[in-house]
């Protein structure tokens, strides 16, 4: 698993990675229960939000019903949360890892630079599985009825149930990066050029992102550098 370490300012860094999240294997009906139910569910969502990812929403000519545009609110919603969780969901099953970071940086500077993200990230996301986790099961319980209205679905309880999984799963991820992910460094110079570039202006900020994506192969770092860099600057 390639994990890049993006500088987003002169002596900030976040980690970043593009591998696909797989969604959650499937359970047998007849051994799933309730649990069952909620993972396919999401692992459902997770498929769709991913093939959303790669494609880009899709176009229809004809106009969509309150419901559809609901729906595509919430799938575009939901391709965002991953984008944003993508790393450490996708760490939970990995043995190995390679940082590519600056070349100005040592691999010492990186392990322990991603050691006190992980660390941080695990706090952030156990706090936060606890809160949604709560409100899920109010939600699920108080607009229960929703469930017999087409196409809603009790769709506060989806919300709080998906952000509550992906906080879970996200735990896991920073804990297996901690415990039992060996972590090697890899030098990737264009990641250096990065580092002032939160502070330029769009035009030229936009133009040498895009240069430093191609050089990198990294399809949707422009927009994961704007998100990141240029909103918390």
């Amino acid at each position: 698993m390639d994990v890049f370490v993006i500088p987003v300012g002169p002596d900030r860094y976040e980690l970043y990675c593009e591998q696909p999240v797989m969604g959650e294997e499937p359970i047998e009906p007849e051994t799933a229960g309730f649990i069952g139910r909620l993972r396919r569910r999401f692992g459902g969502i997770v498929r769709a939000a991913e093939e959303r990812h790669r494609s880009g929403p899709a176009s229809d000519a004809e106009p969509k019903s309150w419901i559809g545009r609901m729906q595509d609110r919430g799938m575009a919603w939901a391709a965002e949360r991953i984008a944003e969780q993508r790393l450490l969901w996708n760490l939970r099953g990995q043995t190995t890892a390679t940082a590519a970071h600056p070349a100005d940086m040592t691999f010492e500077q990186v392990e322990a630079l991603i050691r006190e993200s992980l660390q941080r990230d695990y706090d952030r996301h156990r706090r936060w599985m606890y809160i949604d986790g709560v409100l899920f099961v109010v939600t699920f319980i108080v607009l229960f009825p929703l469930v017999v209205i087409p196409g809603v679905a009790n769709l506060p309880a989806v919300y709080f149930g998906f952000r509550a999984i992906g906080h879970f799963l996200s735990m896991r991820g920073t804990l297996n990066g901690l415990r039992n992910v060996s972590w090697r460094g890899r030098s990737c110079p264009p990641l250096d050029e990065l580092r002032e570039l939160a502070l330029q202006e769009p035009y030229v900020r936009d133009a040498r992102v895009r240069d430093v994506a191609a050089r990198v192969r990294l399809e949707h770092l422009p927009k994961f550098f704007d998100r990141v860099a240029i909103q918390r600057s």
